[in-house]
């Protein structure tokens, strides 16, 4: 019997974000508008970075893969909660659940090293310009790029392995509107005191070591700004660095929060509100930022559209 109920899941059943029709319609298409907003406007950026060769720089080359990895990490989980929202169908298979788990913390963790990679950037730039072309040549590029996709490689099977492994059987409704960790474990019907030490440690380890770079970086960078007399020169050395603080900010201040705190029932109602913001709401944010505070990312945009324009005629 005890077997038996140990396999029963077949499937999970994710929260419904509202049980209102009329709320459900609005929320669908909201989210339909930001969803669409951060394709274009990270596929924009992209295709800028690619096309402006005055772009091809380590620091374009990093927002370019930043732009990549809002794409597809807000694919994750926003076309299902669409789809939720749209035909109340919350199901989803366990192994498409685990899935799920698996890419969101595969292009969140290479996010998160990828932002650590750019705060490196700029400080190379600001406190050794010199050095700067050798220092951050292609070869070091590349060499970020693929350490961030392999510890985060590392760090996704590290949470999801564990996890399928699980025998759940106390009930198959998840308490978020997408697949994690937390909520899943509250799930199994066995001892998670080794998964829940595991997640601690990785998530914890990442996200201390990684802010702590960046805050480390920018110490070094403020240092540097301070020793510039030119106001002038100090405010331009200091604007290529306020979009990346920006995004900074609203990547590591919910993901922060919703790590670090324990998996109870008040935490996971704290996730849902903060899921959003890290979901969903910041890959809609990073290309307004950088579009609107970055001047060659608008003249670039505005010569590829008028060179489409001209084109057509």
């Amino acid at each position: 019997m005890e077997q038996r109920n140990q396999t029963s899941v077949k499937e999970f059943i994710l929260l419904a974000m509202t049980s209102a029709p009329y709320y459900k319609t609005i929320l669908f298409i909201v989210f339909l508008i930001l969803y669409l907003f951060t394709l274009i406007g990270n596929v924009s950026i992209l295709t800028v970075v690619i096309m402006d060769r005055r772009l091809h720089t380590p620091m374009y080359f990093f927002l370019g893969n930043l732009s990549f990895l809002d794409i597809v990490l807000v694919s994750c989980p926003v076309p299902k909660m669409m789809a939720g929202l749209l035909t109340q169908d919350l199901k989803i298979s366990v192994w498409g659940c685990i899935t799920q788990i698996y890419f969101i913390h595969l292009f969140g963790c290479t996010e998160t090293l990828l932002l650590t990679s750019m705060a490196y950037d700029r400080y190379v730039a600001i406190c050794n310009p010199l050095r700067y072309n050798i220092v951050m040549g292609k070869s070091s590029c590349s060499l970020l790029i693929f350490t961030s996709w392999f510890l985060s490689l590392f760090h996704s099977l590290s949470q999801t392995i564990p996890t399928s492994r699980l025998p759940f059987c106390y009930s198959n409704h998840v308490s978020h509107f997408f697949c994690d960790i937390k909520p899943l474990l509250q799930l199994a019907c066995t001892d998670i005191s080794f998964n829940e030490i595991l997640f601690t440690i990785m998530t914890a380890s990442i996200s201390v070591i990684t802010s702590t770079l960046i805050f480390l970086s920018y110490c070094f960078i403020c240092t540097r700004l301070l020793k510039i007399r030119s106001s002038k020169e100090r405010r331009k050395a200091f604007s290529t660095c306020t979009s990346h603080l920006t995004v900074v900010f609203f990547f590591y201040g919910p993901l922060i929060s919703r790590f670090i705190r324990p998996a109870t029932n008040d935490s996971l109602e704290q996730d849902r509100q903060t899921a959003v913001l890290y979901a969903i709401i910041t890959p809609v944010l990073n290309p307004v930022i950088y579009a609107l505070r970055n001047q060659e990312v608008k003249r670039s945009l505005k010569s590829i559209v008028l060179g489409l324009r001209i084109f057509k005629k």
